[in-house]
């Protein structure tokens, strides 16, 4: 019998259950590349950026989770091209690697609609990298306050803009007024953080455009009683590091998060394949390059579209193409007899802030502590591994009675030449 090689590029929710369904294969030898040693649990990325968990709360070591299984191997590198006439991909050293079946899921990075100036100075949350330079960054700004004398100065440190209301951006504008509101309460004598200033600014008439008009509508004037400032149907027209400019008007902030748009990476352009507006590579209905069966693309990666829609790029659609793919290659299907992917579409849910959420699913529609509970059940059923849903569960156990945010560390010295700048 004959080893086939699977590689699989990203241990992202899409790569790591295509592995897990070639897991323990005799007939497949698996190889995951990711340029970490780590699965990322993406959905919660925004509570490490406004420290309410660790990294290690929603990260686990891809070795870790396959410690079991012979058949897989995991490699952390970076795979810089894909070459399919030769079958193989080649790593950042030169190192070619062949394959008999890939697996594309590389994920996707933050874009800023050809601004990529803006990116230092509004920094997106995608790896935990990010996370950790956002939560640095929230946090450092209300030290650099206590110590300013300069009440501009002052003003601007606890000035924080989030740009795009999507998900990402309505879980961080949420989660930062607790902090001011409520984490920091009696944390400073000079400076009073119950006065931050936070804006959520979105280019659509509507916050969490992907829900229907009455739970959104509930989503803005919740923030709004959280003392978030939402501005609808606005666009940004510049970022620099002293603020935002929309249209006329100038918000000067220390603090600018992007949540606003996604793109691909740039290695699916080596696949010489089709391509949608974004970058994405457009599948065939088996996931599949429609001109090499040997080749999938799944999760943030692929553009499939399903009655005239094409699938979102979140976490439960990546679960389910990981699986599609895993088993399609397990069974050994002939192109010309696989079945076609279908989505099932299980609802959303979007974190608001203490003892409030959203869900949706099907005709379903909650909001509020209900809501809540559901969001944070699901959140821990789906992490991977015992430690981190018990971890995870014993910080939102003290969070609930508490109202506090723990891993509120700085780990880089403050400059100095930040707290003169008002002399």
């Amino acid at each position: 019998m004959q080893v086939q090689q699977v590689i699989i590029i990203g241990a992202g929710f899409g790569g790591l259950n295509a592995a897990k369904i070639l897991a323990n294969c005799s007939e497949f030898n698996v190889l995951i590349i990711d340029k970490t040693n780590h699965h990322l649990f993406q959905p919660l990325l925004y509570q490490v950026a406004t420290a309410a968990l660790s990294p290690g709360d929603i990260a686990i070591p891809i070795r870790e989770v396959f410690r079991n299984h012979s058949n897989i191997k995991t490699l952390m590198a970076t795979v810089t091209a894909i070459d399919r006439n030769e079958k193989v991909v080649i790593l950042e050293n030169q190192q070619r690697i062949a394959y008999d079946f890939l697996i594309v899921a590389p994920g996707s990075r933050h874009a800023y609609f050809g601004q990529d100036q803006w990116e230092p100075f509004a920094p997106g949350l995608k790896t935990l990298k990010d996370a950790l330079h956002v939560r640095e960054m929230i946090l450092t700004s209300f030290e650099l306050a206590e110590r300013a004398q300069a009440p501009a100065l002052i003003d601007s440190l606890l000035t924080f803009v989030v740009i795009g209301a999507g998900p990402t951006g309505v879980e961080m504008a949420g989660a930062i007024a607790e902090i001011a509101h409520q984490s920091l309460k009696k944390n400073f004598r000079s400076i009073d953080p119950s006065k931050t200033k936070i804006y959520l600014i979105e280019g659509g008439s509507q916050v969490l455009s992907s829900y229907p008009p009455k739970l959104g509508h509930y989503a803005q004037q919740d923030l709004e009683k959280k003392k978030v400032t939402v501005l609808l149907n606005t666009r940004v027209t510049e970022i620099t590091q002293q603020g935002v400019t929309i249209g006329d008007k100038f918000i000067a902030a220390h603090n600018i998060i992007w949540a606003a748009g996604n793109k691909a990476s740039a290695l699916l352009q080596t696949l010489k394949a089709n391509y949608d507006n974004q970058g994405r590579v457009k599948v065939h209905t088996d996931l599949s390059l429609a001109e090499d069966p040997t080749v999938f693309v799944i999760g943030d990666s692929a553009c499939y579209q399903e009655k005239n829609q094409t699938l979102p790029a979140i976490a439960p659609v990546a679960v389910q193409e990981g699986k599609f793919v895993g088993k399609i290659i397990r069974k050994k299907i002939p192109k010309e007899k696989r079945p076609t992917f279908h989505y099932v579409d299980r609802g959303m849910m979007a974190n608001i802030g203490k003892f409030d959420a959203l869900v949706l699913s099907g005709p379903l529609q909650s909001s509020g502590l209900f809501a809540w509970l559901a969001w944070c059940f699901v959140h821990i059923y789906f992490l991977i591994g015992f430690r981190t849903k018990l971890f995870v569960f014993i910080q939102w156990v003290f969070y609930f009675f508490r109202g506090q945010r723990n891993v509120r560390l700085i780990e880089r010295p403050i400059k100095k030449e930040n707290t003169n700048s008002d002399n």
